[in-house]
């Protein structure tokens, strides 16, 4: 697809680019409901249970019934909330979430039936259609931020403010990832994008006939985009605004009915745009695969959708998998993921791809010297990263230091017993009472397989029950 062709869009009539949007519209509805249903049975199949099964055929209709139940359940606000900003929150969230696949190609170009007009599957697309999604992307972390500082929960609150760094953190890496599509594809035009990839990889001047996809070509680009879009829709395992497990709900504390239910929609069609962007940059987009891309009437018209959505679902079946298997990281090293691995590998690929492809265009490689001396590097580096540095000096064995918390709770000892501590225990044979003298021990470093002896009065049976 040249340049040019993006005059193929904004020449629709008025009633098409209506019917384009609600059938847009329509269908990210009726795939939310789906993918709910989806995540239920891919996990349950990975617990060696059933899922829904009950209502409808292959229990479709539970998602449907559970979605009903939510959408008529008692919507209300806590008192003391700021009303506009609480129920604004949830739109902007949906909102920003639908707006983004407006210039998402789903399709190539079709005839619309009953007329003579041709049109792409795609409702919009402009010269920089990625930075606007990257824009709409970052106003809707706005909803998660407005939700908990307008609640008046403090677990509300804590859930905006890592959603905030959340969004920062992850959202450097995600860009600088695309950078390398834009470099090698010329364009920050979704539909150019996806055109771009469909020249064959050549190995030795030998055509492969397998499709350029940018997953191949830019695979440390496509791994950190992976990541950090995992990381940009909350999801597990870093699900951390909301981390049922210390924020009770996160920024949803306060939330129910509707409001609740529009933040639910809002989390399941994110998951679709970003699948959908990493299929759209780095997949080919609607494009057939190999094989059948060498197939003309396989790789055209209305199977231009099956094979997108093939792909979208392919990213949708990694988000559940990955919540299925991986628990939720620690704060921490959710931050160290991001600023001390994926900005720094991201800015150092970044060098190297903006040197590939200036060595492409200037026919670098066409000079065997220089392929001489880059392997000779890739070596040394190689190398240097395998079998170099200093061995670090054996620290010896670690004294251990007795925990009296490493098997629970702490209990009274036995008659007789004899624990390790730092701590003597009298028994006081006139009021069956104990008092704790500090050991002496304890400010000269005893070490953890030494013993305290702990006494007791005979004399009185009553001294030796539990408290």
């Amino acid at each position: 697809m040249s340049p040019m062709d993006l005059a193929l869009f904004g020449n629709d009539p008025w009633w098409l680019v209506i019917i384009k949007a609600v059938l847009l519209f329509v269908l990210l509805l009726l795939l939310t409901i789906f993918n709910v249903w989806f995540e239920r049975r891919v996990v349950a199949f990975m617990q060696h249970r059933k899922g829904p099964n009950m209502n409808g055929p292959f229990g479709l209709f539970q998602a449907l019934a559970d979605g009903s139940k939510l959408i008529l359940k008692e919507d209300f606000a806590p008192s003391g909330v700021d009303k506009v900003i609480f129920t604004l929150a949830p739109f902007i969230m949906v909102t920003s979430a639908l707006s983004i696949f407006s210039v998402i190609p789903i399709g190539g170009t079709i005839t619309v039936p009953f007329t003579d007009i041709e049109t792409q599957l795609q409702l919009t697309d402009s010269p920089v259609s990625v930075l606007l999604i990257l824009a709409i992307a970052s106003v809707g972390i706005y909803g998660v931020v407005l939700a908990g500082w307008s609640s008046t929960s403090t677990y509300s609150l804590l859930g905006a403010l890592r959603s905030s760094a959340q969004m920062i953190s992850y959202e450097i890496a995600m860009g600088l990832s695309l950078v390398g599509v834009f470099l090698f594809a010329g364009s920050m035009s979704t539909s150019e994008i996806v055109s771009a990839q469909q020249n064959p990889i050549v190995l030795f001047n030998v055509d492969t006939g397998l499709p350029g996809w940018f997953a191949l070509l830019l695979l440390p680009s496509f791994i950190i985009y992976g990541i950090s879009m995992v990381g940009e829709t909350n999801r597990a395992p870093f699900d951390l605004p909301e981390a049922e497990s210390e924020l009770v709900a996160g920024y949803l504390t306060d939330y129910s009915g509707m409001r609740y239910a529009l933040f639910f929609l809002a989390e399941y069609v994110n998951m679709l745009t970003v699948s959908a962007i990493a299929t759209t940059l780095f997949m080919g987009g609607w494009h057939a695969p190999w094989p059948f891309n060498l197939i003309e009437w396989a790789d055209a018209g209305l199977l231009g959708p099956v094979w997108f959505f093939l792909k979208v679902y392919t990213f949708m079946f990694i988000f559940v998998w990955l919540r299925g298997t991986l628990p939720r990281f620690r704060y921490d090293q959710f931050m160290d993921l991001g600023w001390k691995w994926l900005i720094p590998i991201s800015l150092l690929w970044l060098v190297v791809v903006a040197v590939l492809r200036m060595g492409i265009t200037e026919g670098w490689f066409a000079n065997r010297i220089f392929l001489v001396v880059a392997g000779v590097l890739v070596v040394a580096a190689l190398a240097l990263a395998f079998f170099g540095g200093k061995e670090e000096p054996d620290p010896g064995p670690k004294r251990r230091t007795f925990d009296p918390f490493a098997g629970g709770f702490p209990v009274p000892p036995m008659p007789g017993q004899r624990l390790p501590g730092q701590a003597r225990v009298v028994q006081s044979s006139s009021t069956a009472t104990a008092t704790v003298e500090r050991d002496d021990a304890e400010h000269d470093g005893i070490e953890g397989d030494e013993t305290a002896d702990f006494e007791a009065d005979g004399n009185d049976a009553d001294s030796h029950e539990r408290s």
